[in-house]
């Protein structure tokens, strides 16, 4: 159990700027939120409260996840596309958050570059969520959580593998490991790692928490034993160019039934989705483990309703 202290008007970017119990908090909220909204219980938590939606990317889950989630806190949205203002181009990102800030109680942005967000995030007098960056993706990681709390009753003692690029996801999802005390393990490609700032971050939270944190290039090394394994498209938006490139350099760190058998008999499988299966994910193994992969998908909603309801009441 977490202690979900006063977030009010905390912006949520970065996860490392989170204790364990706040963490841990924030997931026992989502999961009390769930089961009021399964029970189809009105909540007014955010009523009358209005929520800014950015996004540079394009977007499925996020957009949805977020809109529908503020509906039913009681809240209402607004979306800005990317080629309706074009974040600090049109006018600068201190400007546009002095704005936003004037109208709405809070603002997610989904976008490329990390320091926008922090940038926008210096001079907004409103909280702001992070909805991904090439950097970091937050928000996917706290579903990724409550889908893990789900299905073992606990994350104390759970190891989880990642097997693919070191992107933003994985980034965010050794933060976490790391703050909670979890072992990850990750394989990639050399020259492919996670962002080396980022790791040397979580390995000195680890070193507090016991978490162990170990970054390989063996696929089959990183599967022993694990409760979860987590995996994401070799090519993210923005990387279009290198799609071939990364085919080839990636070829052998995907998720089929062969490397599944070197994980606990009881592992699941995460994807923080879209999937291109055939690549990071043969069809037949993401048909066999597809339940806590929409289960994660739908929990983008409830973490994220635990997070606007805690820092805009």
């Amino acid at each position: 159990m977490g202690i979900l202290k006063n977030l009010k008007g905390k912006n949520f970017i970065n996860l490392e700027d989170f204790t364990k119990d706040e963490l841990l908090g924030l997931l026992d909220f989502a999961a009390k939120l769930k089961k009021k909204t399964k029970g189809k219980k009105n909540l007014d938590i955010l009523k009358n409260k209005n929520l800014v939606m950015y996004f540079s990317k394009p977007s499925l889950r996020t957009r949805l996840s977020f809109e529908i989630g503020m509906k039913k806190l009681g809240g209402e949205t607004s979306v800005i596309k990317q080629d309706e203002i074009i974040l600090g181009k049109r006018e600068s990102i201190e400007d546009t958050a002095r704005v936003i800030s004037k109208y709405a109680d809070g603002v997610t942005i989904r976008t490329f570059a990390h320091n926008d967000v922090e940038l926008f995030a210096k001079y907004s007098s409103i909280p702001v969520v992070n909805a991904l960056t090439d950097l970091s993706h937050p928000c996917q990681i706290m579903a990724d959580l409550l889908t893990l709390k789900e299905t073992f009753n606990t994350l104390k003692g759970l190891k989880i593998a990642y097997v693919g690029d070191g992107n933003n996801v994985v980034n965010s999802l050794m933060t976490a490991c790391s703050i909670l005390g979890i072992d990850i393990s990750v394989a990639t490609p050399l020259g492919y790692e996670p962002d080396k700032n980022v790791s040397d971050i979580a390995k000195k939270i680890a070193q507090k928490s016991g978490s162990h944190i170990e970054i390989l290039q063996d696929p089959i090394e990183a599967a022993k034993g694990v409760n979860a394994f987590y995996t994401d498209v070799w090519t993210s938006m923005g990387q279009e160019a290198e799609y071939e490139k990364r085919k080839e350099i990636f070829k052998n760190y995907q998720i089929n039934e062969e490397l599944m058998k070197h994980t606990n008999k009881n592992a699941i499988i995460l994807h923080c989705l879209p999937a291109h299966k055939g690549e990071e994910i043969t069809k037949d193994v993401f048909e066999k483990y597809q339940k806590a992969i929409f289960d994660e998908a739908e929990n983008r909603m409830y973490a994220q309703m635990a997070i606007l309801a805690t820092i805009m009441k």
